[in-house]
């Protein structure tokens, strides 16, 4: 089969603006609630930054908190998408849980989170995984693998007793949302869309609208 014959109909839910409600908020965590029963991990989602050249890059990162309006994820700073944020804070985020017929996106700004929001996500990793936040130099170029296993197994020895430390170069984000779009899929390619814009002439703080699919 040809990719232009690969093809689906979508027909298992709708969304309707009497069940959405005004709140992208309390929708996005019902939405949520539906995906981790059905979903292996629901809080991956895409993260497209543009770079200071105006090129953008996109990259799967997992969201691991929603608080005080904004989407958090956490990652080296030194990292491609941290340097781009440094630059350019506009960024979007897109959830797709296909076995809902759902994507969520997410246009916003990124800022750094506390350094104490940052330590205490840090200390509740595996193990295993604050050893490889030192371990790696994300996103840089390496002459093999065996530079990344070297530097892990070494500092299992550095670190075999106590806690490790926090890397000064990792840290998190919180994405503050100026839109949130849901897209159910349906029938005949006439997907709803709901899109959420900040406005605060609204009471509520958002307007919503309906988008062609």
């Amino acid at each position: 089969m040809s990719l232009a014959d690969m093809r689906r109909d979508y027909a298992r839910s709708a969304l309707h603006e009497s069940a959405a409600g005004l709140d992208p908020f309390a929708l996005f965590h019902a939405w949520f609630r539906d995906a981790q029963e059905s979903s292996g991990e629901a809080n991956a989602c895409v993260l497209a930054t543009v770079d200071g050249h105006s090129r953008p890059a996109a990259r799967v990162v997992l969201c691991k908190g929603i608080e005080d309006g904004a989407f958090r994820f956490f990652t080296n700073l030194d990292s491609r998408k941290a340097r781009d944020i440094a630059r350019h804070p506009g960024v979007a985020l897109c959830f797709h849980w296909q076995e809902l017929e759902r994507q969520v996106r997410i246009e916003g700004r990124a800022e750094l989170l506390p350094r104490s929001v940052v330590e205490r996500y840090f200390r509740s990793r595996p193990r295993t995984s604050q050893l490889g936040a030192w371990a790696s130099p994300q996103s840089r170029i390496i002459p093999s693998r065996d530079v990344l296993e070297d530097a892990f197994g070494s500092l299992e020895v550095v670190h075999a007793r106590g806690e490790v430390p926090v890397p000064p170069h990792w840290g998190g984000f919180a994405v503050i949302p100026e839109l949130i779009e849901f897209w159910q899929g349906r029938p005949s390619r006439l997907h709803d869309r709901l899109c959420y814009c900040r406005d605060a002439a609204e009471a509520c703080g958002w307007r919503r609208e309906r988008l062609a699919p």
